[in-house]
C-alpha cells in the first residue's frame, strides 16, 4: 500500500523506507517553535531535566507574540526568561518587540519553514505550515523541551482524509470560508488525529494566504495536521524566500485514505461560525439580526497581507458603524509596513478602526480587545469557545476578513458581497 504526502515526510524524518498509519516513530526535526507563553514552561522543563545544551540553535525558534509589548508584570517576566535563554544558547531565530510577528505568519514569511520539513511547535496552530508542503503539528511544552535538547520527537503516524477541491472561489469568498465550511461538514472532531490532505484541480486557484489559513485551522477539526501539495504557486512562494533547500513529496497513487470529501469552491458562500464551536456554521447572509460590538481582523489565521488587502477593499472610503470597535492587527512588522506603504493603514484609521502592532492578544482573551459581559465580536481568529475572548457571557463569531470588515460597517453580521470592491 502506498503512502500519503504526510506519511512520506514522516518516513523520511524517521529514516525509514515506509511507515503506516498507527505506527510509532522517532523523527528528526527541522524546526522547533515556541512562543512567550509556552517557551517559559519548556525552559523550566529543560532545566529540570538537567539539559545543558541545545541540539542545534538554528532549528529552534522563539517568537514573542502573545502578550508583547508586555501587558503586565507576569508577561514581562515570561518574556525576560525567553530572552535570557535565547542569549544563553545563541538561538538564531529569536523574535522580540520591533522585529517579531505572529509566529505562524512570521515563519513562512521569513522562509524559516519550507517544503518537506518536519516541524513541531508548542502552539496548536503550528499545523499552519502544511500550506508550504511541510508536516507540522502542535505539541506540549514538555515535548518542546525534549526536542530542544535532542532535535527529535516521537509521533504516531496519522491516517488521512482526502479533501478534493474543485472549481474556484468567488472574489468575496476566501480560504477562511473554505475551512469553516469543512469544519461545519465534519465537526470539531471529524478529523481527530488524522491528516487532512488537500488535493484536486481547485488547489491551483487558492493563493498561499488561503492555504495558510486553511491549514491553520486544521486543528479545529481535530486534525493532527493539514497539508497542500507543492505546486507552481507554492514553489514560486518559496523561491527566494526559503532559507534552506526544500524537498517535494507527493502522495502515491495507491495511498490509503479513510474517506474522501469533495468541495466545489465555486459554490461556497461567505460563512460564519456562531458560538461556541467552530463547527456551528451558518451563511453570513443569515446574520443581519445579530448586532455586534466589536470586530477583530488579524491573528495567525487571518493577519497576512492578503487579509489586510481584503479588509481594505471593504473599508476604503467607508466608516464603521457607531458603537463598533474595529481592531486591525497586521501579522508581522513587514506586513505592517506594507500596509502603510499601500495606504491600507490610513484607510483603516479613516474608517474608525485602530491598528495594532502584531500580537495574538485578543484571540485568546489576552489584551487589545477583551469582551465584556453580553458583548459580541466578529473575529477572523480561529476559536470561539466560551470565554475565549473575555467574559464567559460574551460571544465570538468566526468569519473571513471580508465578512468581518463588512459587518463592522453594518453593525451586524452581513454577507460581504455588497461591500466588496474588486
Amino acid at each position: 500500500m502506498g503512502m500519503t504526502m504526510t506519511q512520506k515526510i514522516l518516513a523520511a524524518a524517521a529514516g525509514l523506507e515506509t511507515v503506516e498509519a498507527g505506527q510509532l516513530i522517532e523523527a528528526q526535526l527541522n524546526v522547533i517553535l515556541g512562543n512567550d507563553i509556552t517557551t517559559p514552561v519548556a525552559i523550566n522543563e529543560f532545566n529540570k531535566a538537567g539539559f545543558t545544551s541545545v541540539c542545534d540553535p538554528s532549528t529552534i525558534n522563539i517568537v514573542l507574540d502573545h502578550f508583547v509589548p508586555a501587558k503586565d508584570i507576569k508577561s514581562a517576566q515570561m518574556c525576560k526568561q525567553c530572552r535570557e535563554f535565547a542569549h544563553q544558547y545563541d538561538i538564531e531565530h529569536f523574535f522580540d518587540v520591533g522585529k517579531m510577528g505572529i509566529e505562524h505568519a512570521l515563519l513562512p514569511e521569513q522562509g524559516i519553514v519550507t517544503a518537506g520539513d518536519c516541524i513541531i511547535g508548542a502552539d496548536s496552530h503550528t499545523c499552519t505550515y502544511g500550506a508550504v508542503g511541510a508536516f507540522s503539528t502542535g505539541v506540549g511544552s514538555t515535548d518542546m523541551a525534549a526536542a530542544m535538547a535532542t532535535g527529535k520527537t516521537w509521533f504516531k503516524v496519522p491516517s488521512a482524509i482526502k479533501v478534493e477541491l474543485t472549481g474556484s472561489l468567488r472574489p468575496w469568498v476566501s480560504g477562511k470560508d473554505v475551512i469553516l465550511h469543512l469544519i461545519g461538514l465534519i465537526g470539531v472532531d471529524g478529523a481527530l488525529y488524522k491528516s487532512l490532505e488537500f488535493t484536486g484541480e481547485g488547489v491551483a486557484s487558492l493563493d498561499m494566504d488561503d492555504r495558510l489559513t486553511i491549514c491553520n485551522m486544521a486543528i479545529e477539526a481535530g486534525a493532527k495536521n493539514g497539508i497542500f501539495p507543492v505546486d507552481l504557486k507554492c514553489s514560486t512562494y518559496l523561491t527566494g524566500r526559503s532559507q534552506r533547500a526544500w524537498k517535494i513529496y507527493k502522495a502515491d497513487e495507491d495511498a490509503e485514505y479513510e474517506q474522501t470529501i469533495t468541495i466545489d469552491l465555486s459554490t461556497l458562500e461567505s460563512t460564519v461560525s456562531y458560538p461556541h464551536l467552530p463547527e456551528n456554521t451558518h451563511p453570513a447572509s443569515e446574520g443581519k439580526d445579530i448586532r455586534i460590538d466589536q470586530v477583530v481582523i488579524g491573528s495567525c489565521t487571518n493577519g497576512r497581507l492578503g487579509d489586510m488587502e481584503a479588509a481594505y477593499k471593504v473599508l476604503k472610503g467607508r466608516k464603521i458603524a457607531d458603537g463598533i470597535r474595529g481592531i486591525i492587527i497586521p501579522g508581522t512588522m513587514e506586513i505592517y509596513k506594507e500596509c502603510i506603504k499601500r495606504g491600507y493603514t490610513e484607510a483603516f484609521l479613516d474608517a474608525g478602526c485602530v491598528v495594532s502592532t502584531p500580537t495574538c492578544g485578543p484571540c485568546l482573551g489576552g489584551y487589545m480587545g477583551i469582551l465584556a459581559e453580553g458583548e459580541r465580536c466578529v473575529s477572523t481568529t480561529n476559536r470561539n469557545f466560551v470565554g475565549r475572548m473575555g467574559h464567559v457571557k460574551s460571544e465570538v463569531y468566526l468569519a473571513s476578513p471580508e465578512t468581518a470588515a463588512a459587518s463592522a460597517i453594518a453593525g451586524c453580521i452581513v454577507d460581504p458581497r455588497e461591500y466588496f470592491e474588486e
